[in-house]
């Protein structure tokens, strides 16, 4: 299987060593047996050869800042776009910046790929949150998978599980923690710190940008509740059809408050039907202790899915990390080989 990296930041780079370190794993038990054709990013450099590129070597070389440029080996001076029009490859891996307003350069990339019948693995919310009935349509015409398990919930398997394993049951409504970071920040504002803090923690520790407004403002949720109801539970919403709001008008006088009433805060993203219509929405809301969602704390994610025949079925996991969403791609990799044979 011949595989494109689009993006070799920390999502790039954690699959490639999850794939380097379980490579013979993969292929006794799976049959995956893979070679990289082209790697292109932004700040790293852009290298292709169709007979294979050295993946440890360009591990090596992204650690200590040196450009990948140098293990080119007949890609003419290809940017990302080109590659995913031209490269020899199976599989396009996109993890690219997320743009959620426009959802480029993603979706062109991911657009390319699709329409000359290579399959698209990627953890992109953008393209997702604003143009996935096309794309996914335009997957089915050119008969390869699009797949973007890392999108809502990182590496816990929460579209895949809705997926394979609820198969045959309806979904009724989702809800949840979906962001890690305000998560942690209110989980920090629980045990003392202010907003201002638990903010400064959160970017010390790596879990919020400088700037950190698309997950305290909700925009980041508010994208993942997005995708979930266009794939889930097949509307054609957009992001600004949702209401939204953030965490930055909560206080610790709130905090303290709630904690008193038996109750936590959380940043909730949620996706319902409601007369006919799908309707989704991210707001804070007071959690009662008693429900499992008030007991996720930290950069941790879950959500709740009410189902008909189940009832309400929960699943926490990691929401973020190098690792955690590499193997989001990892499995959606195997999805790919398992449907191929």
């Amino acid at each position: 299987m011949r595989l494109l990296f689009l993006g070799f930041g920390t999502v790039g780079q954690g699959l490639a060593e999850l794939l380097l370190a379980k490579r013979d794993e993969l292929n006794k038990r799976y049959g995956l047996d893979w070679i990289v054709t082209g790697i292109a990013d932004t700040l790293k450099g852009n290298a292709y050869d169709a007979k294979g590129i050295d993946l440890a070597k360009a591990l090596t070389m992204a650690a200590k800042g040196e450009s990948l440029a140098a293990l080119d080996r007949g890609g003419k001076g290809w940017d990302a776009l080109a590659m995913a029009k031209h490269a020899e490859a199976d599989v396009l891996l996109e993890a690219t910046y997320t743009d959620i307003k426009t959802g480029e350069p993603a979706t062109s990339h991911i657009r390319a790929a699709l329409d000359r019948g290579v399959h698209v693995v990627t953890t992109n919310k953008g393209p997702l949150a604003l143009h996935y009935r096309e794309l996914a349509e335009l997957a089915a015409k050119r008969k390869v998978e699009f797949l973007f398990e890392g999108t809502v919930m990182s590496g816990t398997p929460v579209l895949n599980l809705l997926r394979e394993t609820l198969a045959g049951a309806e979904i009724l409504e989702m809800q949840g923690i979906l962001n890690g970071t305000t998560n942690y920040i209110l989980t920090r504002m629980e045990e003392g710190l202010s907003y201002e803090a638990a903010l400064a923690k959160a970017q010390e520790l790596g879990y919020a940008e400088a700037v950190p407004d698309a997950d305290v403002l909700g925009w980041d949720a508010l994208a993942k509740v997005t995708i979930l109801a266009n794939v889930v539970f097949g509307a054609s919403l957009k992001p600004t059809e949702s209401p939204c709001e953030g965490i930055t008008k909560i206080t610790a006088a709130d905090i303290a408050e709630a904690k008193a009433d038996g109750k936590r805060y959380k940043l909730i993203g949620r996706v319902w039907r409601e007369g006919g219509a799908v309707k989704a929405a991210v707001a804070p809301r007071l959690v009662d202790l008693a429900q499992p969602l008030a007991g996720v704390m930290g950069a941790t994610n879950a959500v709740a899915i009410r189902t008909d025949a189940l009832g309400e079925v929960t699943i926490v996991g990691p929401g973020a990390g190098k690792a955690q969403t590499g193997f989001s791609m990892l499995t959606d990799l195997l999805h790919i080989v398992r449907r191929r044979s």
